[in-house]
């Protein structure tokens, strides 16, 4: 059965994996950050995660030092914000690459629902009253390739629960091969 032991050996070995192939990637892209913008090459930020416990999520800085702490859809203009190499990586959604870190230390899992924000407190109800906290975060899930930034916070808690009662190996594989092509289409990613 796939369980959260079978589960978390196939995120170690799938993030070692990544981690390796894409370090010339990784590695271009943190110097590219660096000479655009000063400050920090990585954004952290406090999310929501398994038994709704707080984390810190890595990405790769998109935006200028000065932006606020908010989600990017609460900012009046964020534009104003988004570096050049930022708005490359945010299409591409490279920008998640570091959390192949949160997936090997444990806080995160290849697939499972995206984590909210420490202060979306609406969505992190609806998660607590269908169990879905019982899950890691992932870095891709089953709402991601439904719809990503295009639908409702009741919606992806209904991908969510439909992604705890049917979780498996092979919908895992699914939703990898699903992301793969939304990130190549770029669908479903707002501004």
């Amino acid at each position: 059965m796939y369980k959260a032991f079978f589960k978390r050996i196939i995120d170690i070995l799938l993030s070692l994996v990544a981690l390796i192939a894409l370090s010339p990637l990784i590695i271009g892209l943190a110097i590219g950050i660096k000479v655009e913008s000063p400050g920090p090459i990585l954004f952290k930020q406090k999310r929501i995660g398994r038994k709704a416990e707080h984390f810190q999520i890595y990405k790769f800085r998109s935006m200028k030092i000065d932006t606020p702490n908010v989600a990017t859809d609460k900012l009046e203009d964020p534009e104003q914000y988004v570096t050049k190499t930022g708005k490359f990586i945010r299409k591409t959604s490279l920008d998640e690459l570091p959390q192949l870190f949160n997936i090997l230390i444990g806080d995160m899992s290849v697939v499972g629902p995206r984590p909210a924000l420490y202060n979306q407190y609406e969505l992190t109800q609806m998660r607590d009253e269908k169990n879905i906290h019982e899950l890691r975060p992932g870095l891709t899930g089953y709402a991601q390739v439904r719809g990503r930034d295009m639908i409702t916070d009741q919606e992806k808690v209904g991908y969510d629960f439909f992604y705890l009662s049917h979780l498996s190996f092979i919908f895992d594989i699914k939703i990898i091969v699903k992301t793969f092509l939304s990130v190549a289409k770029s669908d479903g990613i707002k501004g």
